[in-house]
């Protein structure tokens, strides 16, 4: 196997490890009766772990692609790639796909957000009065709303690239 195939492999297998037993240890701490907050730190730590081992591989994976496609390298593709835009260089697309990934996440992280203030607020609305059922249920569609132009706004960023 390649050093390639290998690091590609880590890149899928090592986070789904971490967020399996980050589940497990998560629902085991929370069935044990410890508090919300200790739960929440685990889950932040995961989180960052998960941060620094994707992208210790995807660099690493990138670094190998380069060391690979090194020594190919003639002289005729070199002008060939300095006459070239800069928008296909591999380090755009990686920024571009990054840039997708920050917007779904952070929209998707403030639609969480914002469904979860308004769903409880729109469920008790709608409990004292049936008649605000549709009141209740635009301002749970609008929280909602923030997680999909975030997800029409990477698709974009993921068609330029």
């Amino acid at each position: 196997m390649t050093m390639k195939t290998i690091l590609t492999a880590a890149l899928i297998i090592i986070p789904a490890l971490i967020l399996m037993f980050s589940a497990y240890y998560t629902f085991r701490q929370r069935m044990q009766g410890k508090s919300v907050r200790k739960v929440l730190r685990v889950n932040v730590a995961t989180f960052l772990i998960l941060i620094v081992a994707v992208s210790v591989c995807a660099f690493a994976v990138s670094a190998a692609d380069e060391a690979v496609a090194a020594p190919a390298v003639t002289a005729a593709a070199e002008a060939a790639q300095e006459a070239a835009p800069a928008a296909d260089s591999g380090s755009s697309k990686g920024m571009g796909l990054l840039a997708a990934a920050l917007v779904t996440a952070i929209s998707g992280i403030g639609g969480g957000i914002a469904v979860a203030a308004g769903a409880p607020a729109a469920i008790a609305a709608t409990s004292e009065d049936p008649k605000s059922f549709g009141k209740s249920l635009i301002f749970v569609a609008l929280g909602e709303s923030i997680a999909l132009y975030g997800v029409v706004i990477s698709i974009l960023i993921l068609n330029k690239v």
